[in-house]
């Protein structure tokens, strides 16, 4: 966190503990690891915060409280509101708009940052990426589709993230496709993808992921096989495939974890790790949701 006035703070979601000395108390805990995305979650007391910016694109998604549903008052972009904060409620702080908040009453809220340059990315088969602005929100209404990224996002941060960065990779495209379409000045049309990818290009991918299963494997890795972008190649795959690239994976994973339960002597642990799967817990929770018994139920039949 760097002061670049006397009177107004910058925030660097990329730092550890961005909000020390702007917020009464740290975050509870803090997503690691992942490119162009921060996730963030705080429980704070009632409390008011100074004037201050974000470098990041910032997402407050308010969170539940059994006592009573948090109100206060926002300022942002030159404007003030107060602020009634549904259930799930979402404000959006572009990076660089002087904001400041306060809170009536204890809060849980968690804050997703993102990169300017991931909207850029994503958004240039479809619009100048000169024109892309994301507009100020303030927290009255609720996003349902914001929602359920942002929980998945979380449950990726909880589980220690035993998914895999292609399931983040999809979830962040996801939500830049989005805040693309409504939160945007601009509003890229986004058309549909007739036929999806190639015949040649879907046999290249399947190829490299047959190969790979034993090691991460990421959006931006296959997109460059099919010679599009992330945003548009996981479109045009699922349009092919009728699964999203991380459920392809997943699946190809539990298929070859069948072949060697079957024809191999090998332990689970080590068919876990020679498939892609981070132990052998993870593989038996995948393997029993697509499978519908567990490997070693499956190696006994």
């Amino acid at each position: 966190m760097a002061r670049v006035s006397e009177s107004v703070t910058v925030l660097n979601h990329r730092e550890a503990n961005p909000a020390e000395g702007l917020l009464p108390r740290p975050a509870v805990w803090s997503s690691r690891g992942w490119d162009d995305i921060h996730l963030e979650l705080y429980q704070q007391p009632k409390f008011a915060t100074a004037e201050h910016q974000h470098t990041l694109h910032a997402i407050a998604i308010g969170l539940p409280n059994a006592a009573t549903n948090p109100t206060g008052y926002r300022w942002l972009d030159g404007q003030r509101q107060r602020e009634e904060r549904p259930q799930h409620g979402l404000a959006i702080i572009p990076a660089g708009v002087a904001h400041r908040c306060s809170w009536d009453s204890e809060a849980q809220f968690m804050v997703l940052a993102l990169e300017p340059a991931l909207l850029q990315h994503v958004g240039q088969d479809w619009v100048n990426p000169d024109r892309i602005q994301l507009l100020p929100q303030f927290m009255d209404t609720a996003d349902s589709f914001i929602q359920s990224l942002v929980l998945a996002l979380k449950a990726e941060v909880v589980s220690g993230g035993l998914g895999s960065s292609l399931l983040v990779d999809n979830l962040k495209t996801s939500l830049a496709i989005h805040l693309l379409r409504d939160y945007c000045v601009t509003q890229p049309r986004l058309s549909s993808i007739a036929g999806g990818l190639s015949k040649t290009k879907r046999k290249q991918v399947k190829e490299y992921v047959d190969a790979n299963l034993h090691q991460e494997l990421k959006l931006v890795e296959l997109a460059a096989i099919a010679q599009i972008s992330p945003a548009y190649f996981a479109r045009s795959f699922k349009q092919s495939e009728g699964l999203s690239p991380h459920q392809y994976i997943l699946q190809r994973r539990v298929e070859q974890a069948q072949v060697l339960l079957r024809h191999s002597e090998l332990s689970l642990a080590e068919i876990a790790v020679r498939v892609g799967f981070c132990d052998q817990s993870h593989l038996t929770r995948c393997f029993k949701r697509l499978v519908g018994v567990t490997p070693t139920q499956f190696r006994q039949r």
